[in-house]
């Protein structure tokens, strides 16, 4: 075997490969050769089919698509139902207006009578009794804060 290849070797050997098949004959002598009776096959079996199969990305967005669209015609009618409640109240909020401004008519307050001039009357209640306040108890009581425990201390006081 040959370790060394040089250019003129490797030329050499791609020309001879182009005009000899794989078994070392040429393509004229091959054609030449009778074929090899070859034994007899078995049916061969079909080709095999790829089973047609199905994304589920259209299924899906066919089923969002008529998600968005029930989400978008449930919020058309909820608006619709508040418009048409407000103008409802609005036309019931008009009515009690034009009602109250038909009851409510100003009248000026009357004249005085100079005539007569007013004089206050005297109550009939009697009159109220104050009570003294204690001011002797003796005991008062005052909460100081300290450490944030409250502490009571009793202090006498003499008036």
């Amino acid at each position: 075997m040959e370790k060394i290849h040089s250019k003129s070797n490797l030329k050499v050997k791609s020309t001879a490969a182009s005009t000899a098949t794989p078994r070392g004959m040429r393509k004229e002598e091959r054609a030449i050769e009778k074929p090899k009776a070859s034994p007899p096959r078995s049916c061969s079996k079909e080709n095999t089919k790829p089973q047609e199969f199905k994304l589920h990305s259209q299924e899906r967005a066919i089923k969002r698509a008529m998600f968005n669209y029930f989400v978008a015609t449930k919020v058309y009618v909820e608006e619709h139902e508040k418009r048409q409640l407000e103008k409802l109240q609005k036309m019931i909020e008009e009515e009690e207006v034009k009602s109250l401004r038909k009851k409510m008519v100003p009248r000026a307050q009357l004249m005085p009578f100079f005539d007569r001039p007013f004089f206050p009357q005297r109550s009939n209640r009697a009159l109220t009794m104050p009570k003294e306040p204690s001011l002797k108890s003796g005991k008062c009581m005052s909460c100081v804060a300290e450490n944030g425990m409250f502490n009571f201390h009793h202090h006498q006081t003499y008036y």
